[in-house]
């Protein structure tokens, strides 16, 4: 019983029926069984579970006799361990050790424990700092010049969240760090346009993978959509641009949402595949927490990456109070929106219209 509660604890909440076995048949519980398995239930859930949990038990006359349900929901305290520190989630029907660094690590990232944006980037100091583009924000955001300061550019890096003892973290390194391609290879945005509504193995139209200062990765994938998708002549005169077919702000939005609230913990790029008939904008990282697609669209929000956040309402148009789904949905409505746990990716897809 201590693994099946806590896998339901650690994943999304579940219900164990007490008094049934494997082929359906009833075990014909008594009434005075009902509360010897009340207190097991509640002595495992205060002390064989850290941190507790609180199920809540029910008992069902059925015709055949009573049966027992332990309700239990998701935890908002992950990872919960058994006294062996040993931590289990669901598998489909089944339960599992959880090893892996990277499920663990989100497990703490979502009980609010530790942000993928503040994991220190081994090899990288502030003397791998793109020191000119730190001293033109920073100058620009505090009307001082580095130089003017008392305390040292390690202190300041420290200060500013975005290092650790003079060690960037990935918030300091994807915004101001040079060279990340070879530290973190992975959190790039890798973008291809395909000629049908299929991905091709061998033939594309456009092709980039964009790395870089954050602010640089933005404005090149940016530009990146914007030159493979159409404008209209529309009422405009022969010699204009035309307008975009769709509206610049809803690929503001999406892209900033995106490099923000991508999940840092997993390995993977952001991937954007243009096709004949929509545009695909693929994030590592499901919606966290509790977060629904529902949600998003009425303009709810959780702040996956803190530091990298704080920083973007100063470099992107980005205003962080979770109003970036509605405006692009507003300005275009043919977006739809897929949160693959199984997968652990969100997806944003822009229909173009017929």
């Amino acid at each position: 019983m201590v693994t099946e509660m806590l896998a339901f604890s650690n994943t999304m909440g579940g219900m164990i029926i007490i008094g049934v076995s494997d082929d359906g048949t009833l075990s014909r519980l008594r009434r005075e069984d009902m509360g010897r398995l009340s207190n097991l239930v509640s002595n495992v859930a205060s002390q064989q579970i850290k941190p507790p949990i609180n199920p809540i038990t029910e008992n069902l006359m059925l015709n055949d006799g009573l049966v027992m349900v332990v309700h239990i929901q998701q935890g908002i305290s992950k990872p919960y361990m058994d006294k062996n520190g040993v931590i289990w989630v669901k598998s489909g029907a089944d339960k599992r050790k959880a090893t892996a660094r990277e499920e663990i690590q989100r497990m703490y990232q979502s009980a609010g424990l530790l942000h993928g944006d503040e994991i220190p980037v081994p090899g990288m100091s502030v003397t791998d700092l793109d020191e000119r583009a730190f001293s033109a924000f920073y100058e620009k955001q505090y009307e001082e010049t580095l130089e003017e300061q008392d305390i040292s550019l390690k202190q300041i890096i420290d200060n500013l969240n975005l290092s650790r003892d003079g060690v960037l973290n990935i918030a300091g390194a994807l915004l101001f760090g040079k060279n990340t391609v070879y530290r973190l290879p992975a959190f790039i945005v890798k973008c291809v346009t395909y000629p049908g509504v299929d991905i091709a193995v061998e033939e594309y139209i456009d092709s980039q993978d964009i790395s870089g200062l954050l602010k640089n990765v933005f404005d090149d994938t940016l530009g990146f959509i914007l030159r493979n998708i159409k404008r209209a002549q529309k009422d405009q005169g022969i010699n204009s641009l035309g307008e975009l077919e769709i509206p610049k702000i809803v690929f503001e939005e999406l892209v900033a949402n995106a490099l923000i609230h991508r999940d840092y913990f997993t390995s993977a790029p952001i991937r954007i595949f243009i096709f004949n008939d929509r545009i695909e904008i693929i994030s590592p990282g499901h919606l966290p927490n509790n977060l629904t697609i529902e949600n998003i669209k009425s303009g709810n929000s959780n702040i996956r990456n803190p530091i990298l956040a704080s920083f973007a309402t100063r470099l992107l148009p980005y205003r962080g109070l979770g109003s970036g789904i509605l405006r692009a949905v507003k300005a275009y409505n043919a977006i739809d929106f897929i949160d693959n746990r199984d997968t652990n990716s969100f997806k944003a897809v822009i229909q173009f219209e017929e």
